[in-house]
């Protein structure tokens, strides 16, 4: 028994395929890409950091020593940079653009992999399309630690 589908059959057909697979996409829509996309974090002495993510501080975010000058980590929800040598700043990692998490901080920038936001280390925007710069995290140095203040 064979059924004939007219055009007003196919129409809605394909508009019930392409609203399944638009929700489908929505799915991942603002979380970073999957992590064996990403390339690694570098150490502060310019080697691959280890695969568990910068060294974690006994009682606070991370070492000091893991956050190299000039760049940062991201711990958590906290990017926490040493934009010049002994100098710590903390933000969250919620992009002011359309609220994708930053996923890197490299080459000088604090990354979001959405829709292109670049931010300096002092949180200020590099590069749009975010216009607000990254919300301000407190951090301070306890002894070789940065803690959340």
């Amino acid at each position: 028994m064979s059924e004939n589908l007219g055009r007003r059959d196919v129409l809605a057909y394909t508009g019930i395929a392409l609203g399944v697979t638009a929700i489908a996409g929505c799915q991942t829509y603002g979380k970073p890409p999957a992590a064996a996309s990403q390339a690694p974090p570098a150490a502060p002495d310019g080697g691959p950091a280890k695969a568990d993510g910068p060294a974690k501080a006994d009682s606070g975010l991370v070492k000091t020593s893991a956050v190299p000058v000039g760049s940062g980590v991201i711990v958590g929800e906290v990017v926490v940079t040493q934009p010049t040598a002994g100098v710590f700043k903390g933000f969250s990692t919620t992009c002011t653009h359309q609220g994708c998490a930053v996923t890197t901080v490299a080459d000088g920038t604090i990354n979001c992999p959405c829709h292109g936001s670049k931010f300096n280390l002092d949180g200020t925007v590099a590069q749009g399309p975010a216009k607000k710069p990254l919300a301000a995290k407190s951090v301070q140095v306890q002894g070789d630690s940065i803690v959340l203040g």
